[in-house]
């Protein structure tokens, strides 16, 4: 391609960098804000920071809604189409709720000033959008590795933020496991150029020179490529940093990573995996061949993740293995390897949006009525105190276990559907393993869902906490936010045809 041609390519590929284009100008911007406001109260400033920060997720999620660029952008580095734009809704979505909910909860007004998110906090989760926005878009695994590494770095910077020392102990755990993660996922790209002499995972010669190679190599290849993917899916055998990392961070920054980085991430793995051959002169590194590893590491997911949720004490903790064993079910859909499979994929992200940031919410305002304690046995007897934010919490846990009347039933159910599909077309054991069991840690999950509903309703509140007066007033703002977070949660499970109409016409 000609210089010529290629200063043309860019510039029509403008139209549709929109979005991604809108939040690099605001990422600036807001640093900029920053040290424009440094003679300005606290307050004041985390108020005009805070509305900026609004402003800037709801402009880029409404910008992704309206785009109507479909196609490449320069030279086949990104390549934008409905998947995308819709991961990048529920991305800037995520955002714009967290946000909102910090904002109403006047975390400049906290007493507990070591552990209150800095103003700095704004530009970074910008930032982190921006690399998220930057990961659905990619289809060249350069684009992808440097897309991957600012949202981990933003990640590693958000964990760390405030002053304490746990903060500062889980991003440097953290930072750990990312550079070792991706250390490995550039090995297997550098790996993957070697075999196939192409970055671009769209392009015919990738599936071509991969299906000459050796079965074995290609096969460890694109399992190591994977593994970046899977350490910001919180996949096993990367979900070590989980726990650490979300007890460490604030409540906000928690409930972003358990959403919008897993959506991105499960968006790329199905791009690589939809790359692959669909046969092999070698007989494997296909799609067919990945498909009992993936649902190895799927069922490896739901049962750590489960089983490890049983022993917790602390709920943020509890929430974390909880996002390790959700992380296996959103592979349930990808392990079908059929159309099914990777809509019920859209709508479980879709709903687990609504589902997440609903949990950590309500969590962390019965805590602030009861002294900020975010360990479970305090939970005991709060019921009767706060009616409303307890009956929400128990529907949001009905929806995490997968039961009726909530919308995480209709979500396993569309994934484990379109998973027996597939075990009947291929007969692979492992299909039907991670389908039996995956159904049966449904069970095992409601010991450790349901101990926080049956605290709250059927246990007396503890002597040592105070009786009335150690209840706090929580801002109503914060609360109607994380209470309406429940209303769609039922009403996709009355109507899930609202949702899936949506992702198929989208």
């Amino acid at each position: 391609m000609s210089l010529s041609d290629q200063l043309s390519d860019i510039i029509s590929s403008l139209g549709g960098f929109g979005p991604i284009g809108w939040l690099s100008v605001a990422f600036c911007g807001l640093l900029l804000a920053e040290l424009l406001l440094l003679r300005a109260t606290p307050s004041q400033a985390r108020r005009v920071i805070g509305l900026l920060t609004l402003l800037t997720l709801v402009v880029a999620g409404l910008w992704a809604v309206l785009l109507p660029w479909r196609g490449f952008l320069f030279m086949r580095l990104l390549y934008v189409d409905n998947q995308a734009l819709f991961f990048q809704v529920v991305v800037a979505l995520s955002g714009v709720l967290v946000v909102g909910y910090e904002r109403l909860m006047g975390a400049d007004s906290r007493a507990d000033s070591a552990g209150k998110l800095p103003l700095e906090w704004y530009a970074l989760l910008v930032a982190m959008t921006l690399g998220l926005f930057l990961m659905t878009q990619s289809v060249n695994l350069l684009s992808l590795y440097l897309s991957v590494e600012l949202v981990s770095i933003c990640s590693y910077l958000l964990t760390a933020l405030t002053t304490t020392r746990k903060a500062s102990e889980g991003g440097i755990k953290y930072l750990l496991f990312g550079a070792v993660s991706s250390a490995i996922m550039l090995y297997g790209m550098s790996l993957l150029y070697g075999m196939t002499g192409t970055l671009d995972l769209t392009a015919d010669a990738f599936g071509a020179e991969l299906a000459r190679q050796d079965a074995a190599v290609a096969t460890v290849a694109v399992l190591l490529t994977l593994s970046g993917l899977l350490f910001k899916l919180a996949g096993v055998p990367f979900h070590v940093w989980t726990p650490d990392a979300y007890e460490a961070a604030p409540v906000p920054v928690a409930a972003f990573f358990s959403v919008a980085p897993k959506a991105a991430a499960v968006l790329v793995l199905m791009r690589v995996i939809t790359a692959l051959p669909v046969e092999s002169e070698s007989g494997a590194a296909t799609v067919g061949a990945l498909q009992t590893p993936l649902a190895v590491l799927a069922l490896a997911g739901i049962l750590i993740g489960n089983l490890s949720a049983l022993r917790q004490t602390d709920a943020k903790r509890l929430l974390a293995y909880s996002s390790i064993a959700h992380a296996g079910f959103l592979l349930v859909g990808v392990v079908a390897l059929n159309e099914a499979g990777f809509e019920a994929v859209l709508f479980y992200a879709g709903t687990y949006l609504f589902i997440s940031l609903a949990a950590f919410f309500l969590i962390d305002l019965l805590a602030s009525s009861q002294g900020h304690t975010l360990a479970i046995r305090d939970f005991a007897g709060l019921g009767s105190r706060q009616p409303v934010l307890s009956v929400a919490l128990t529907v949001v846990m009905l929806a995490l276990t997968g039961l009726p009347p909530t919308v995480g039933f209709t979500a396993k159910l569309l994934s484990f559907s379109a998973l027996y599909d597939a075990w009947q077309l291929s007969g692979k054991p492992w299909l039907l393993a991670l389908f039996a069991l995956g159904l049966l840690n449904a069970l095992i999950s409601l010991v450790y869902y349901l101990r926080i509903p049956f605290l709250l309703f059927f246990r007396p509140m503890p002597s040592t906490v105070g009786g009335e007066a150690s209840a706090g007033v929580l801002p109503r703002g914060a609360l109607w936010l994380a209470v309406g977070l429940v209303v769609p949660i039922l009403a996709f499970f009355l109507k899930p045809d609202w949702l899936a109409g949506l992702i198929a016409s989208w």
